[in-house]
């Protein structure tokens, strides 16, 4: 029989990382609101401070935070167990949101950045991943949402360290569902398209070239919203997506799916 109550995520304790502005945070207020105790992270107090904030100033005064470099395997392990010991609960649902991207053209790109990008893109999803597995295991259930990126399936100018590292993170996604899939631990991705934020403001303006290419090459003939993603991230972090694994849900008003309007 269905059941909606198969959708909310009441008892359940889900960090999303780096969810103190933008899409992570959208995903981490859907979460509260399907009843799960949230906890984010930021690299630094005055980012965190800022995104509790900007919580308590929406109506979110339980939101728990921590600061937590991701890319550092002894922090990550620490904020695992420092969340298990003050809510006395084990993560249940991780969501890998934390990103950045550099956009420069690939021989004018050094190493190092091109590594900083993959680091934080790619590798501190194995870091957190593989601190919460544990507890999943023994618990016989978890869930694990990466935030990819169309660029999971595509290439562009001057991406060429983000898209590595998101189609990086797609086989990641189908590697732990394969691997984990046993313990009924379920790993899909959410892939948003060209959602609109402050930072994207300028770009979104009438006229300006980048926008009427968004517009001309997306079947919904608009921008995502922030809020277009949290449908899909509770789905995936509760019980109705226990039989979902290893997929890559692509939340981008059909860009993948068209090949742009006709001349």
């Amino acid at each position: 029989m269905f059941d909606l109550n198969n959708f909310r995520l009441d008892g359940k304790v889900a960090l999303i990382t780096g969810a103190v502005h933008g899409i992570g945070y959208a995903l981490a207020t859907a979460m509260h609101d399907a009843g799960a105790t949230v906890v984010v992270n930021a690299l630094n107090d005055e980012s965190l401070q800022k995104g509790l904030a900007a919580y308590r100033e929406d109506g979110y005064t339980d939101i728990h935070g921590y600061i937590c470099d991701v890319t550092d395997e002894a922090a990550v392990q620490e904020l695992v167990a420092s969340v298990k010991k003050d809510l006395n609960a084990s993560i249940d649902i991780l969501v890998n949101n934390a990103g950045i991207i550099a956009r420069t053209p690939m021989i004018d790109m050094s190493v190092e950045d091109f590594r900083k990008v993959v680091d934080v893109d790619l590798t501190a999803c194995f870091i957190t991943s593989k601190a919460v597995l544990p507890d999943m295991i023994a618990k016989g259930q978890g869930k694990i949402i990466n935030i990819c990126s169309m660029m999971s399936e595509l290439g562009r100018e001057t991406v060429s360290a983000y898209a590595s590292a998101k189609g990086g993170l797609k086989m990641l996604t189908r590697n732990i569902a394969s691997e984990y899939g046993k313990y009924n631990i379920q790993c899909n991705g959410l892939g948003p398209g060209y959602i609109a934020t402050p930072q994207t403001a300028p770009l979104r303006q009438p006229g300006v070239p980048f926008n009427e290419f968004i517009l001309g090459r997306t079947p919904a003939n608009r921008w995502g919203l922030p809020e277009d993603l949290q449908g899909p991230a509770v789905f995936l972090a509760s019980n109705a997506s226990d039989f979902v694994n290893g997929h890559i849900l692509y939340v981008d008003g059909g860009i993948l799916a068209y090949i742009g309007k006709q001349p």
